[in-house]
């Protein structure tokens, strides 16, 4: 980017976006990751970036760019993290590893996070829940149903990630599901 000026470009017509400008963002969560940070210049620019991204559901966020201290601020605060690339010679061998392009990522491990650390938010849509219940029995759904739903949820969740984590995978999949539900079943 050479304006010093501009906090980023627009991502679909590359229009500079000052520092503490109004700018739009996407709804969706795979466009607001670290890695693609998408920043529109205005609603059209957003709608001309929908049809590429095949987005269901999505809408345009307004958002305020941040001033110039307040990015270089956040800018000497980011740890620099190694890229693959970059590690060393003496990495390399003590994996055993001599050519960069073929080490061996680490082996992923599951943290165990504190449990009070974690959302206690509610996981399911109240509203199709009730819906749902009443439509299959013509019975209303008490309130308090939703958090034990959302608790039991959550210990699926554990299940398919730890199914996950032993076949070495960051992402969890269906049959992960699948697999916490029978280990469940036979417990």
């Amino acid at each position: 980017m050479s304006d010093p000026d501009a906090w980023r470009v627009c991502s679909i017509c590359r229009k500079p976006i000052p520092f503490g400008a109004k700018y739009y963002a996407c709804s969706v969560s795979t466009c607001n990751r670290k890695r693609t940070g998408m920043s529109f210049c205005s609603v059209e620019c957003w709608e001309a970036h929908v049809p590429m991204q095949r987005h269901r559901d999505a809408w345009a966020v307004q958002e305020v760019s941040p001033t110039q201290a307040q990015y270089q601020r956040e800018q000497a605060n980011a740890p620099a993290q190694p890229t693959r690339a970059h590690r060393t010679a003496a990495e390399r061998r003590t994996q055993g590893v001599t050519h960069p392009a073929v080490a061996a990522p680490p082996r992923r491990r599951v943290l165990a996070a504190d449990p009070d650390s974690l959302p206690q938010d509610i996981l399911v849509v109240v509203s199709k829940l009730k819906a749902y219940v009443r439509a299959r029995s013509g019975m209303n759904t008490s309130d308090n149903v939703v958090g034990v739903i959302s608790d039991h949820l959550r210990e699926l969740c554990g299940g398919a990630i730890r199914a996950a984590a032993e076949d070495d995978r960051k992402t969890v999949l269906d049959r992960d599901f699948v697999r916490a539900l029978e280990r469940t079943r036979r417990s």
